[in-house]
């Protein structure tokens, strides 16, 4: 399947890893944006507006965190991080900072697409024209405009924290386990991605507690995953 005029910036200072993305993905039919610090992935990125970042962790001039910072700074756009860093801490730093999804080197170019696959399937949905507004407790969320607030007060989300808080929101109370949340959001499942919905969730959770003060709106079932609750306890 191509897709068509779907940009993806390349980011990593190893130049042969790069070339061979770029021809592959541009073989999927992707437009690729190749970048080989973090410095020269900036200035691209706001040049050229990508649809989606693939990007390394450990760059000359600028490494990929910072990279990340600047542009959850104004964009939900996806990022993947793809890096030699596998440990449980590097991950989590990197979905805490707002990467959408993380996959370390060697990887499998078609779990790569896969991923890539989903998260642009998922940004390019049409909102529900039936239900374009979720409102629970005091969370409304705009589909249309991907939009949230709590009590008024708005929330900047990424586009997977997005999708996550509305799969939950939409259906209050109920029980969802890590690999339905996986369903819900993606479609696919990949080993080990379980770990990082726990990321994504404590995400949230931040950006909502600073909007909304100390209320557990995402409530954590132990031994099976989250549920959304739509009035404080008593």
């Amino acid at each position: 399947m191509l897709h068509m005029n779907e940009k993806i910036l390349i980011v990593d200072d190893e130049k042969k890893l790069v070339g061979m993305l770029v021809t592959a993905l541009e073989q999927e039919g992707y437009v690729t944006v190749p970048a080989y610090d973090g410095v020269e992935a900036l200035e691209a990125w706001r040049a050229e507006r990508p649809d989606l970042v693939v990007l390394d962790i450990l760059m000359p001039r600028m490494d990929g965190l910072e990279f990340c910072r600047h542009v959850r700074g104004t964009s939900d756009t996806p990022i993947i991080i793809l890096s030699a860093r596998s440990e449980e801490f590097d991950k989590l730093e990197g979905l805490g900072i707002g990467a959408d999804d993380y996959m370390t080197k060697p990887f499998s170019f078609r779990e790569l697409v896969a991923r890539i696959r989903a998260l642009l399937r998922r940004r390019a949905m049409v909102a529900d024209p039936v239900r374009p507004t979720v409102a629970a407790g005091p969370l409304v969320m705009d589909t249309e405009r991907h939009s949230v607030e709590i009590e008024g007060r708005p929330v900047s989300l990424t586009s997977t924290e997005f999708d996550l808080l509305l799969a939950l929101a939409s259906d209050p109370e109920r029980v969802f386990s890590r690999s339905r949340l996986i369903e819900a959001i993606q479609g696919d499942s990949f080993e080990g991605y379980e770990r990082t919905i726990d990321a994504h969730v404590g995400n949230i959770r931040r950006k909502l507690a600073e909007q909304a003060g100390d209320w557990s709106i995402i409530e954590t079932v132990y031994g099976v995953g989250y549920r959304f609750k739509a009035q404080k306890n008593i």
